[in-house]
Parts: structure tokens; sequence; C-alpha cells
């Protein structure tokens, strides 16, 4: 069971990879995932125990210093959180649809994982910057209200960051649509 998450994201692929080898070595972390990102960027995911974790990521954005573009730590994370990212979330009846983007990995994982926690809401899933000009987006599912809830608390923290591209919510999507985008 994973207890936190961490991520770090950095302008620089060679300073990302070098972080990735000091966040390791600083705490008891696994990396879930260390590797480059659209537009050039690197990010570096970790989990452990919350205080590992916490130090793990401190590391990485000490030494990556002015390439670190955004970061956090989630204790408790939704569980939902890492098959959404992996897209191995498979749901068959999308009501209304959330979606947050943002202009950040971090500021997205963050976003969903509060939208997740506030609202009896469903991730369709998470995508992060590949192919995208950096931006990431998750798409989010339940009841109107339930999803509306959902979306206005993660696009709060991403909105604190400054990192909030659109937040957008569609009562009833049309099947083509969905068909689309999972």
């Amino acid at each position: 069971m994973i207890h936190a998450i961490g991520l770090v994201e950095f302008t620089s692929i060679a300073q990302g990879i070098e972080c990735a080898d000091i966040m390791t070595k600083t705490a008891d972390v696994t990396i879930l995932a260390a590797k480059t990102i659209c537009p050039g960027k690197y990010i570096v995911l970790v989990s452990g125990d919350v205080s590992g974790v916490q130090q793990s990521v401190d590391a990485g954005i000490d030494i990556g210093a002015e390439t670190v573009v955004d970061s956090f730590v989630i204790p408790n994370v939704h569980p939902s959180i890492l098959p959404a990212i992996s897209r191995a979330n498979t749901l068959n009846d999308i009501k209304a649809l959330g979606i947050i983007e943002t202009f950040s990995v971090a500021s997205l994982i963050e976003a969903a994982d509060a939208a997740l926690k506030a609202g009896d809401v469903e991730p369709v899933l998470i995508h992060l910057a590949f192919g995208i000009g950096g931006k990431s987006y998750t798409l989010l599912t339940g009841e109107v209200a339930s999803v509306k809830a959902a979306v206005e608390e993660g696009s709060a923290i991403a909105g604190k960051k400054g990192l909030l591209i659109r937040q957008v919510i569609i009562p009833r999507p049309s099947r083509q649509l969905i068909e689309s985008l999972v």
C-alpha cells in the first residue's frame, strides 16, 4: 500500500536524472516514474512513507534549484490516482464529465487528488504532458453536483499555484465524445 507520493518536475533532463539519484539516496523511497515529458522536461515520482517522501522531494528541490518547475508531496494519496495515471481505470458508465487542465504535471496530480477526495467521483484518466506541450489534464466522472464540487476543489489547488489553464464540466457528454476520449 502506498502511503505517500511525491513528485519533482524539472526543466532540465540532465538535472532531473541527477536529482532522481539523490532523491533515492536521501530516503527509503521507490521510484514510480523517472522520465522525460514534453517539452523537454523531466519528472521524478516517488512513493514511501510520508517523512521519507518529504525528505526525498526536499533533496530533489534543493539540488534541482532553478530547474524545478513544480513539486508536491501528497500524504494518503487517493487510491485511484496511480491507476488513472497508467490508464488502468475502466469505466463503463460516464455520467457528467469534469475536466481540469494545468500547465504542470505536479499541479495536475495534486488537483486530481484533491478532486477525488472532495466528491463522489471517479477518474477516467490522468494525462501527463506527453505530446501536449507540457500541459496535463484529468477527466473525472460522477453525478453533475459531485463533479462540479470535485472540479472546483481540484481547480482551486492548481489555481493557487497559478498553473490552472481551464476547468470544464459537461453535464451529459455525448457517446461519441466519450468513445473518443477513452
